[in-house]
C-alpha cells in the first residue's frame, strides 16, 4: 500500500511459496493489516527436476545473501550450508536468509521458496547424503574433462558441493568421493565462493531447459 501506492479495489497477486497464485483484490488497509479477497486460485506445479546447493558460508554475511537472492530469482529447490576444514564462518542468522528469500521469491515471481538449512558439519553432509541423488563436488583441481554440464543428466535431483574460499582439503575430497561424489569442474577461472555457487545453479537451471 505504501510502495505500490495501492488502494481499495486495486488487483494484486498472492504467492504461498508451495505453488499456490492467488489473484486477490484489495479491500482495505492498516499500518500493519492488509485485508484481501480471493477471486482466483491457481496451484502449479514444481520442477521435475530438484537441485540442492549445500554451501561454505563465506566470512562477509553479504555475500551469503547475494547468492540466496539471487539464486532463488533463478530458481533452486533447497540451499544447506556446511562447515569444512577451511571454513571461515561457524554460525549464520538462518532466520535473516529466510526474509531474503521470501524477497527474492516475491520480487522475481517465483511461485516456490527454496528451504534453506543450518551450517553442519561437512562430514554429516556426507553420511545424510541420499543414494538416488546425482552428486558432484566443485573443486579447482578436478579438470576441464569434468564440466558440470557434460556430466549431469536433465531432470534429475542434484546435490552440489562448493567449499570454502581456501577450497575441500584432499581429505575432503577423498572422502566425498567415497561417499558418491563426482568432481566437477565449474570453468578455468578460479571462481569466489559465492559465484561459484551461482554459477552451479545457473548452469543446472539451463541444463533443464536445454533440447
Amino acid at each position: 500500500m505504501r510502495v505500490l501506492r495501492k488502494k481499495a479495489g486495486d488487483q494484486i497477486l498472492v504467492l504461498d511459496g508451495k505453488g499456490g497464485l492467488y489473484t486477490c483484490i484489495l479491500k482495505d488497509s492498516k499500518p500493519r493489516e492488509v485485508r484481501f479477497e480471493v477471486e482466483k486460485e491457481e496451484q502449479w506445479d514444481g520442477p521435475e527436476h530438484h537441485i540442492h546447493l549445500i554451501i561454505a558460508p563465506t566470512k562477509k554475511i553479504d555475500r551469503m545473501e547475494w547468492l540466496i537472492e539471487k539464486s532463488v530469482e533463478i530458481g533452486i529447490q533447497e540451499i544447506s550450508f556446511v562447515r569444512c576444514m577451511n571454513s571461515e564462518r561457524p554460525q549464520l542468522k538462518i532466520d535473516r536468509l529466510q526474509k531474503k528469500a521470501i524477497s527474492a521469491m516475491k520480487q522475481s515471481m517465483n511461485l516456490f521458496l527454496p528451504r534453506i538449512h543450518d551450517i553442519i558439519p561437512f562430514q554429516e553432509v556426507l553420511t545424510h547424503s541420499a543414494d538416488n541423488v546425482n552428486k558432484y563436488i566443485c573443486h579447482v583441481r578436478s579438470g576441464e574433462n569434468n564440466f558440470l554440464l557434460n556430466v549431469v543428466k536433465k531432470g534429475r535431483s542434484y546435490q552440489i558441493l562448493i567449499g570454502p574460499e581456501g577450497d575441500f582439503t584432499d581429505k575432503e575430497l577423498i572422502q566425498a568421493e567415497e561417499h558418491g561424489y563426482t568432481p566437477v569442474s565449474l570453468g578455468e577461472n578460479r571462481l569466489r565462493t559465492e559465484t561459484a555457487g551461482l554459477v552451479a545453479c545457473v548452469l543446472l537451471n539451463a541444463l533443464q531447459v536445454k533440447n
